[in-house]
């Protein structure tokens, strides 16, 4: 990823919170067959390794897991995004000299991906993973609520998946590039959008 240095992100527990609240990524390997992409979520578990591993499962019937990796895997995490007009920057009526362009978050990581068939290490990723999205709710339910032996031939659907972090990047691309003028013009315009998304990206910006 094209790191500039002023959207540049090296915190770690930053970037494991980007990671955590977008949820959802996109696995890619390099393969005999070419690069092959799987969107999924993950479970990220920051104390294993110095940054973090990531968890996961696929279905069986997805030939991913089949397919060899040639070198580390890529797990894509996509934060707020929002297009911004040169229309809200200042500038543009002082000298017109400014293009449209996006603010985003997202971060890259790397690592060799392990994929696993054993019952009871994919049994602990979906309780994981369901019990972190299961969490906010009113009455969370549980993997243990559906019957055991169900569970088990659920299991069987599918290939879990680890991939321990060896190279984080992460990116916030929020218009540290401009001036404070028409950085609080795009924070007033991304406020007045009816794209809630938007709202989010404005948040990010405030100082």
């Amino acid at each position: 990823m094209y790191l500039p240095p002023a959207f540049r992100e090296d915190d770690v527990p930053a970037i494991h919170a980007t990671m955590r609240a977008a949820r959802f990524a996109n696995l890619v390997t390099a393969t005999p067959e070419g690069l092959v992409a799987t969107p999924l979520p993950l479970l990220l578990d920051a104390a294993e390794g110095p940054h973090g591993t990531l968890y996961g499962h696929v279905s069986r019937g997805n030939p991913h897991w089949k397919l060899p990796a040639s070198g580390d895997a890529l797990a894509l995490f996509t934060g707020p995004n929002a297009y911004v007009t040169p229309s809200w920057y200042p500038t543009k009526q002082a000298t017109g000299s400014v293009v449209p362009t996006w603010n985003y978050v997202a971060v890259h990581a790397y690592g060799p991906v392990e994929f696993f068939e054993d019952a009871d290490r994919l049994l602990d990723v979906v309780t994981r993973l369901t019990n972190l999205h299961e969490s906010g709710r009113a009455e969370p339910w549980a993997v243990t609520d559906a019957p055991e032996a169900f569970i088990r031939a659920q299991l069987r659907g599918i290939v879990g998946l680890r991939l321990p972090i060896t190279r984080l990047e992460g990116k916030r691309k929020l218009s540290q590039n401009r001036n404070a003028e028409d950085r609080a013009g795009v924070i007033a315009g991304l406020n007045e959008s009816a794209d809630p998304a938007d709202h989010d990206v404005a948040a990010l910006m405030r100082p």
